[in-house]
């Protein structure tokens, strides 16, 4: 068996499009943002592809020195709804209910904004699952860098390595993986294209569904 494919010590998971669906708010936030600093709108597709990094490395880009007030009119308009309007992914609270009663270390890693995103995993029941949940600014940088998955697994006794499984949707997530020395798992979106991965960067696994990825990890869990 490839090292890749062996039974996970941790699952670093993503947020925004593999365990809950917050896109819509997101998407709408950042296209009143755009327009507001008389920028195209995108299109949800695109607001996925290029939203998957953090604004610290975005904005600068995007509104130049007018990042910070970008900043906070994308959070205006994003805090009024994102705790009302976000829905759990089909199959994510099985997954991580089920494998937080085994020696699977579990953990969020979001570009999400920190406080945003423990916000919402309470929101949902869900902070009791995860032995940490980091976001954006958190650690001294940010997804594709391996630092807040470091921060994650701080005192878990895991180690970052091929066994453990980094989890998201995003080519940002599997620049992480490569990054951390992690097994790079891509898990397709609901009703998203295919994710386009910078040349050279493959995933090692590719699953169509949570239900899906926690069938496999028990599936490797039974192998000798």
């Amino acid at each position: 068996m490839s090292r890749a494919m062996r039974a996970p010590t941790a699952l670093v998971l993503d947020w925004d499009g593999t365990l809950v669906d917050n896109w819509p708010v997101i998407h709408a936030a950042m296209n009143e943002t755009l327009v507001a600093f008389g920028l195209r709108p995108w299109t949800l597709p695109e607001a996925m592809e290029k939203i998957s990094r953090s604004q610290r490395d975005s904005f600068p880009v995007l509104f130049g020195e007018h990042w910070r007030d970008a900043r906070a009119l994308f959070y205006r308009s994003f805090e009024a709804r994102h705790l009302t309007e976000l829905v759990p992914l089909a199959g994510a609270e099985e997954l991580i209910k089920g494998l937080s009663s085994t020696d699977v270390t579990l953990v969020v890693v979001s570009n999400k904004r920190g406080d945003y995103l423990r916000r919402e995993a309470e929101h949902l029941g869900w902070t009791r699952y995860f032995h940490s949940i980091v976001g954006a600014t958190d650690a001294e940088a940010d997804k594709p860098d391996r630092a807040p998955l470091l921060l994650a697994l701080a005192g878990s006794g895991v180690d970052l390595s091929r066994d453990v499984w980094m989890v998201g949707d995003s080519a940002t997530d599997m620049l992480t993986a490569r990054a951390a020395d992690c097994t790079a798992v891509l898990v397709r979106y609901p009703g998203a294209s295919p994710v386009p991965l910078p040349e050279g960067v493959t995933a090692d696994i590719v699953v169509d569904d949570l239900t899906a990825l926690g069938n496999l990890v028990r599936q490797r869990r039974c192998q000798p």
